[in-house]
């Protein structure tokens, strides 16, 4: 830091200014970023009931088919006598499945809006603080939403079932409390990259390409585990393709969390799941002002 050249001032007061400068910099930057979370949680409490809405009604209908709808019409999935296995298998991948496009949505489409024909982001990145900061207030929003996701669809998951399909918990709050705020951030971070990435007119291929493949190689309807008996030449090459997905250390992270079923151990969950955060992190960081100051 270069001391302020002030006529009449010693050094030592020149440096104590230039200190003070950079100080309050520092502050207003935090105060700035503060600022606009702070506005994007006023936003989102004016539409909580929206967002409730848009976070219940995919993991609602897929427990309610498949716990409630299978088993009553004896469907071969969710019926007959593996209905509560695979019912303690299920909620678990709702939960975590909803965390993630909860963290997607609303930070990837926020974006393409704000890209967009809104063009808010010009706005923001007005905020005295430095763009990087911008672009972590959009990840801290998308984290405080993934994590008011869990809280609701878990209570719901866990009560709609059929007569008999009682799911099975086994509740571990210590891994509960840690990793759905990793997966909030690596998800944010994802949201924050895709919206980066993808034009506003092409936010629709990113569901396509991106969103539905992860989702459904992401552990949500089976366990890890299982995909051992899907092999070719006796390699299991589904188990071993889907480990470049997210989502399935985030599924059988929950399962560990909340049920007794055999799941990925954790010691593997945790280092990977820190690692795609910090690369999603990294990568949105980098194509946001990117986007921006070009």
């Amino acid at each position: 830091m270069t001391a302020v050249d002030i006529p009449g001032s010693t050094l030592s007061e020149s440096v104590t200014i230039a200190t003070e400068v950079k100080r309050s910099a520092a502050r207003a930057s935090w105060t700035a970023l503060g600022a606009l979370l702070l506005r994007d949680l006023t936003v989102l409490r004016k539409h909580l009931a929206e967002f409730v809405l848009r976070t219940l009604i995919q993991p609602f209908l897929l427990v309610f088919v498949f716990l409630f709808v299978f088993p009553e019409i004896g469907q071969s999935v969710g019926g007959g006598s593996g209905s509560a296995s695979f019912a303690t298998v299920l909620v678990p991948g709702v939960v975590g499945i909803s965390v993630m496009f909860q963290g997607v949505q609303s930070v990837a489409l926020t974006l393409a809006q704000e890209f967009g024909f809104t063009r808010e982001i010009e706005d923001r990145v007005q905020a005295p603080c430095p763009v990087w900061m911008v672009a972590v207030a959009k990840i801290l929003s998308g984290v405080v939403q993934g994590i008011l996701a869990a809280v609701i669809v878990f209570p719901i998951a866990a009560v709609v079932h059929a007569a008999g399909v009682h799911p099975i918990f086994d509740i571990k709050w210590a891994v509960a409390l840690t990793l759905i705020p990793l997966t909030c951030i690596a998800f944010s971070s994802l949201g924050l990259v895709l919206g980066c990435v993808f034009e506003p007119r092409n936010i629709g291929l990113m569901f396509g390409f991106i969103v539905l493949p992860i989702t459904f190689l992401g552990g949500t309807y089976y366990p890890w585990t299982r995909l051992a008996s899907v092999k070719v030449g006796g390699f299991k090459w589904l188990q071993t393709l889907v480990l470049i997905n997210p989502l399935i250390y985030v599924n059988e992270g929950m399962r560990a969390a909340f049920t007794a079923v055999p799941h990925m151990h954790l010691y593997v969950v945790y280092p990977v799941l820190v690692g795609f955060s910090v690369v999603f992190v990294t990568l949105g960081i980098r194509s946001f002002n990117k986007r921006v100051l070009s």
